[in-house]
């Protein structure tokens, strides 16, 4: 048997000894400081970045595995954790200043950036418009979901050029001239992962810290299949909720995920199939939502209360039904529940 990746090995340790025993109290009070801190000292933010910038290069499935275990311990920890691969990835690619600046950092885990680009995806809307000047670039409009506010160090920022260019530029995260955050939004699920909007108000950046610019066509050609693949934190959220089942409800459950889950990865780069992946996608989703239901059944009354880990998850599993959600898999999930 090949033994684990090491850093398979290290979020499984991590999800044990820290996050999992912790879950509920975050779910309530928020995503520490100190969790982050472990998890940029594990090496698993840099899983993906190139190793030459400090990071481990490990492959596509090692990526997945690690964001199941997390996200099945603690899912609010994984979601603040996750959107620092975007990031890696734009500046793994990029041929800009702000890779050299950057890219070390970020995969090394001295610094943990967020995300502020889904509303790209409102398009031929544009929440956020980018202006050229004085040798930079002026945004003005809202980011209507920030995760992870007063816990990242940076953020990738995201906006529409005049040209109908995607632009992506770093800045820091905080409050500044022409960008304030709203408070924290309560949710009914990962109110702990420091959700913000941001008021963009002429908030200029320069030059030096934009690491994509395109045409917002090819941008979205690129980020459109991402979209439509089953999120690895629904396994990761499934598993949760089937060591709650005794044997005999968890054994079938389980054997679905298997299948799903196989079906899923299998189809996960294929761009020939967005179909089948979009299938595949709302399978996992069913298949999520019947374990945890199912886990809320066996806990009876008790899974009503907040600190309960059974409605934590069920709760989890619906932000997990809308989050990176796009018109098309939409479209593709609704329809498959009137089938």
């Amino acid at each position: 048997m090949t033994p684990p990746h090491p850093l398979v090995t290290r979020a499984r340790r991590l999800a044990d000894d820290l996050l999992a025993p912790h879950a509920e109290r975050v779910d309530q009070e928020g995503v520490p400081a100190s969790h982050l801190e472990e998890i940029k000292r594990s090496g698993l933010l840099g899983v993906s970045a190139p190793k030459e910038y400090g990071g481990a290069a490990a492959p596509g499935a090692v990526a997945r595995e690690t964001a199941e275990i997390l996200a099945g311990a603690c899912c609010s920890t994984w979601f603040v954790q996750t959107q620092h691969h975007t990031p890696v990835q734009t500046l793994a690619k990029s041929e800009t200043p702000v890779r050299e600046r950057l890219l070390g950092r970020l995969a090394r885990g001295e610094l943990l950036s967020g995300v502020a680009y889904a509303h790209l995806r409102a398009y031929p809307r544009i929440p956020v418009r980018v202006t050229r000047e004085r040798g930079g670039w002026r945004f003005n409009g809202t980011v209507p979901w920030y995760t992870g506010w007063g816990l990242n160090d940076v953020m990738l920022l995201a906006g529409v050029t005049q040209a109908d260019e995607a632009l992506f530029a770093f800045t820091e995260a905080r409050e500044q001239p022409g960008l304030r955050a709203s408070e924290p939004m309560r949710l009914a699920a990962l109110t702990a992962a420091r959700t913000v909007s941001l008021e963009l108000d002429g908030f200029w950046l320069p030059e030096e810290a934009v690491a994509l610019r395109t045409p917002y066509d090819r941008w979205a050609a690129t980020d459109r299949p991402k979209t439509v693949n089953a999120n690895p934190a629904v396994f990761g959220i499934t598993e949760a909720a089937l060591a709650l089942l005794d044997e005999e409800t968890a054994v079938p459950l389980r054997a679905r995920l298997a299948k799903v889950r196989d079906q899923a990865y299998a189809l996960v780069d294929d761009p020939t199939r967005l179909g089948d992946r979009l299938s595949i996608r709302t399978q996992a989703y069913e298949l999520m939502q019947a374990a945890t239901t199912a886990a809320v059944v066996t806990g009876g009354g008790r899974s009503l209360t907040l600190t309960n880990k059974a409605q934590r998850l069920a709760r989890e599993g619906l932000f997990l039904l809308v989050q990176g959600q796009t018109a098309q898999s939409r479209t593709a999930h609704l329809k498959a529940l009137t089938i």
